[in-house]
């Protein structure tokens, strides 16, 4: 048998579909529930977690996969049906667990008579060679979903972990660690969801339910307005915004820090700055509107976190507690 042509770069009717389902789902995560799949609402993913047990949760999907499972060509030829196993779920590093509850959504659509035990709760720091969970059942269902039960613990957990070392970092200070919008497409209530299984605090959702006047929203609108400050657009955000609506806005120098406090808005997103120009800015605010929150962001390290908590900000956003966390290994362990 060979292997598939890893040249090939055709983009077929495959990968239209899964790019499509993501497009949509992702579209959804800025736009709430004005996207639709299928003609019907897409449920935010956020809600997956507010519901009582995966139990309510699971008698809301489609039947299972009985009829699917003999698509895995390997179980099909190796793996009796009537076989049955316990497997252990364990983690091989140090780490902070988030994703059990989705693994155990993977296992109740695939096959709902596996049964999965959680030992350790999402949000758990967890020692290496920590026994997390047990998934007893058809053994052809433990190897079918293993996979991909484990890529959601891995991804989730690797979050959570990431998330948790940048808690410790700040830990004394009254900076709180945010995440952002710089999630893979289709996963940010998830990955969300994991950021505060690690101790973080989620930013906005999306961009239906907080303003970020950015400097490209900025640029666009002081065309069209002519000689305007931006303390002008932040009193037009609000203007229009529904109540209750936080106004931020992305500032780079001090002199625009100033110009944006004038329009008292809730936070001020101070982009890029080093240490002592954050000093400057925590000085000016306290002068000019001391119920204005700052926010630190960009280029914000394991290494620099610390020094840029103590300058006095409120808030520091990371990108990286999500598009760069690394996967937190965890793997199935098989009875002897």
């Amino acid at each position: 048998m060979s292997d598939v042509n890893q040249t090939s770069l055709t983009f077929g009717s495959s990968e239209q579909f899964a790019a499509l389902r993501l497009i949509e789902s992702a579209l959804s995560e800025d736009l709430g529930d004005a996207v639709t799949i299928g003609g019907s609402p897409l449920d935010r993913l956020a809600d997956v977690f507010s519901v009582t047990t995966v139990d309510t949760l699971l008698d809301e999907m489609p039947d299972s996969l009985p009829n699917e499972l003999d698509h895995d060509l390997t179980c099909a030829a190796l793996i009796d049906p009537a076989e049955t196993a316990t497997i252990n779920v364990v983690v091989r590093r140090d780490g902070v667990l988030a994703g059990g509850l989705v693994a155990e959504l993977v296992f109740g659509r695939l096959d709902p008579t596996v049964a999965w035990q959680s030992l350790v709760a999402d949000g758990n720091f967890v020692a290496a060679q920590t026994v997390v969970a047990r998934a007893s059942g058809s053994l052809r269902s433990l190897l079918i979903g293993e996979r991909t039960a484990l890529n959601f613990l891995m991804h989730l957990s690797g979050v959570a972990t990431q998330t948790r070392k940048f808690i410790d970092a700040v830990a004394g200070t009254k900076a709180v660690i945010l995440d952002t919008r710089k999630t893979l497409p289709g996963w940010r209530a998830l990955e969300k969801y994991a950021v505060r299984c690690g101790g973080g605090t989620n930013h906005r959702m999306g961009l239906h339910d907080g303003v970020l006047i950015k400097d490209n929203h900025l640029a666009a609108w002081v065309r069209r307005q002519g000689n305007a400050t931006i303390a002008d657009a932040v009193r037009q955000a609000r203007s229009v915004s529904p109540s209750g609506i936080a106004i931020e806005v992305e500032v780079d120098t001090l002199e625009q820090l100033r110009d944006v406090l004038a329009g008292g808005p809730e936070f001020v997103l101070l982009d890029n700055m080093v240490p002592p120009m954050l000093r400057e800015a925590v000085k000016l605010r306290d002068n000019l509107a001391p119920a204005t929150k700052l926010e630190a962001s960009g280029g914000i390290t394991l290494g620099n976190v610390l020094e840029i908590a103590e300058t006095g900000v409120d808030r520091i956003s990371i990108g990286a507690l999500t598009h760069s966390a690394p996967a937190l290994d965890i793997a199935f362990d098989w009875p002897s």
